[in-house]
Order: C-alpha cells, then sequence, then structure tokens
C-alpha cells in the first residue's frame, strides 16, 4: 500500500455491449454483454490481475478503460478523475496517465517503422518529442526494458516475439504512465521467454511504481505477480479477493474448476487432486442464463441458482467476495476425470 486513498484506477459496474447488426427488414439482435456489470480498484504500485477463459470479456476491459470500445453504462475513475465520457483533448491527456501493452507483439508494432519511430511516435503525437529530448529518450527507454539502444534503427522484422514484446512495453512507457493495462502480455511468446517478460514487468513496476491491470489466463503467471485477483465469467466477476484467497481457498465453483486445471509440479500433490471437468459449452454472452449465469455448467446448481442473481459479496465461511448462493472454502468436488 502506498498510504493514498485514491486508487490508481477504479472501475465502477462497467458495462459494454455491442449491438448485433442483421440484415434489413429483421428484427434487431439483442446486444453481445461483452462486460456486464464490472467493478474493482487498483491501488497504486499494485496489481490486479483479471483472468477466465477466452471470450469472458476480460480485454474487452482493458481495452473500455483506456477508452479503444466506448462504455455502455459504468464509470472509469483515474486517480480520482472520472474519464468515462471525456473526448477530444482531454481524453489525449488522460491517455498520457494510462497505456496498454498488447497481446500480439507481432502485430501490434507497423513493419515499416523503425524502432526508435515507433517508440517515439506517442511523444509525437503529444507534443513532447522536443521537449523529452527525442532521440535521448528514445536510447533510455529501450535501456530501461533491457534493449541496446543502437537497436532504435533497427525494423521489428529484426527480432524476437520477446524482443518485439519489449518495444511494445518501452512504448507504453514513452509518455511516462502511471497505470499499464497488460492485454495477455506473455501468451504469445515462447515458453522460455515468458518469465524475462514477467520479471521485467516486476522490475519496472518497482522502480517507478506503475499500477498494472493483468489480463491474462495463465494463472501461473498472475500467481506470481498480482496482489489481487478478479476470476471473470460471461462477463461478470464471479470472484475477487487477494492472491493468497483466491489461490489458496478459492470458493467459487468456477474458480476451483479453472484452478484444478493447473498442473502441479509435485507428483504426490497432481496425483492426489482431482480434476474438475467442466460440461456444456460458455452460453452465448447475447442470451445469458437467469440468475447465475455459471449454473448450467455447475454442480451445485439448483432452482434458487436459476431464479435469483448472487451478489458479489462476502459470505459466510468466506473472507473474499464470491458471487456464488453457496460459496464454500476448502471443497474441491465436482464433476472429475
Amino acid at each position: 500500500m502506498t498510504g493514498n486513498a485514491v486508487p490508481a484506477l477504479e472501475v465502477v459496474d462497467l458495462v459494454t455491449h455491442f449491438q448485433q447488426r442483421r440484415g434489413f427488414l429483421r428484427p434487431a439482435a439483442p446486444p453481445v454483454r461483452a462486460v456486464d456489470g464490472v467493478s474493482f480498484s487498483i491501488e497504486e504500485g499494485r496489481t490486479l490481475g483479471l483472468v477466465g477463459e477466452s471470450g469472458c470479456g476480460k480485454s474487452t476491459t482493458g481495452r473500455t478503460i483506456v477508452r479503444l470500445v466506448p462504455a455502455t453504462a459504468g464509470r472509469i475513475h483515474l486517480f480520482g478523475r472520472d474519464i468515462t465520457d471525456l473526448t477530444g483533448t482531454q481524453l489525449r491527456e488522460v491517455r498520457r496517465d494510462v497505456q496498454l501493452v498488447f497481446q500480439d507483439p507481432y502485430s501490434a508494432l507497423d513493419p515499416r517503422m523503425t524502432v526508435g519511430e515507433i517508440i517515439a511516435e506517442p511523444l509525437r503525437i503529444h507534443g513532447l518529442y522536443e521537449r523529452e529530448g527525442g532521440p535521448k529518450r528514445v536510447r533510455e527507454l529501450l535501456d530501461l526494458v533491457g534493449l541496446e539502444p543502437d537497436y532504435a534503427d533497427r525494423r521489428p522484422k529484426a527480432f524476437s516475439g520477446g524482443q518485439r514484446q519489449r518495444v511494445g512495453i518501452a512504448r507504453a512507457l514513452a509518455l511516462r504512465p502511471r497505470v499499464l493495462i497488460l492485454d495477455e502480455p506473455v501468451s504469445a511468446l515462447d515458453v522460455s521467454i515468458q518469465a524475462q517478460i514477467v520479471n521485467l514487468l516486476q522490475r519496472l513496476q518497482a522502480e517507478l511504481g506503475l499500477a498494472y491491470l493483468l489480463i491474462a489466463h495463465d494463472l501461473a503467471a498472475v500467481r506470481h505477480v498480482s496482489d489481487h485477483v478478479g476470476v471473470m465469467y460471461l462477463g461478470r466477476i464471479v470472484e475477487y479477493g487477494t492472491r493468497d484467497e483466491i489461490f489458496g481457498a478459492p470458493s467459487h465453483p468456477y474458480t476451483k474448476a479453472l484452478l484444478s486445471a493447473v498442473p502441479d509440479p509435485d507428483p504426490e500433490l497432481r496425483d492426489a487432486r482431482s480434476r474438475i471437468v467442466l460440461t456444456g459449452e460458455v452460453p452465448n454472452p447475447a442470451a445469458p442464463p437467469s440468475g447465475c449465469r455459471f449454473r448450467t455448467r455447475c454442480w451445485l446448481a439448483d432452482d434458487r441458482c436459476a431464479a435469483e442473481t448472487p451478489a458479489l459479496v462476502a459470505r459466510g465461511g468466506v473472507g473474499h467476495a464470491s458471487a456464488c448462493h453457496y460459496a464454500e472454502v476448502g471443497t474441491t468436488g465436482g464433476r472429475s476425470s
């Protein structure tokens, strides 16, 4: 904790729906509820890991925060300032404080530009290139992320995936932001490189005091770097707590299923643990189930789950928030393989 009462980033009841288009004279389709009421906060210098299956709304949450996607409802606060409806010059100023690191380092960098031009582009857009010392600032950023300053004259094709992601991180840091949205920052990289990037991100956070929103499906990486963890399912956070609470005492059936699939390096523990295999498919986000959205795949579901939407609150016997009527710490029951 930094002692700052105002979170670096606060999201309140965030909703992002996408309208589906149909042909002429056909009835309008229901919107895709990609994000449907998400709330969390991140303190300065801390990391929130946001995990869940592909399509649960994690990346859309991140893109909505940086205003690449418009919010349908809810509020986004950056160091206490409401940025939800900002446009034009005001939005451009805010974007100095919050930047996005993209998932794919191959498609995120323009192959026609040199690395120096890529890193300098945010400075030029914001009219800071001359003020920041231009080439000197680019060299500083390359050195900060562990690349040789001479690499500034090369193009992305000359670099490996890990080096390209370092360039992407350097670009994100060019404007001296205080919050970084990390959208699956290591998922496109070789396993041997992933740990290097994770270690780099940890070092940068320690040196610069950055707040991170780490969006990932790699639970090992999330456990390694996160202070708090939010588990998303079908547009909503279903469990939220500290890293130790989520990984040491999961209470939501979906969280337990996710964690049961994580390989354990200890053979004895691996053999003793039962694997929870979820049945059925993830429901259509344009027509989610009534009540609890996880009920169609949950072994605990009953009529109450269909009729009543469970709130994300701390429940009896559970010290952290869980959106399950039957949240229970310490059980791993379910359909096992």
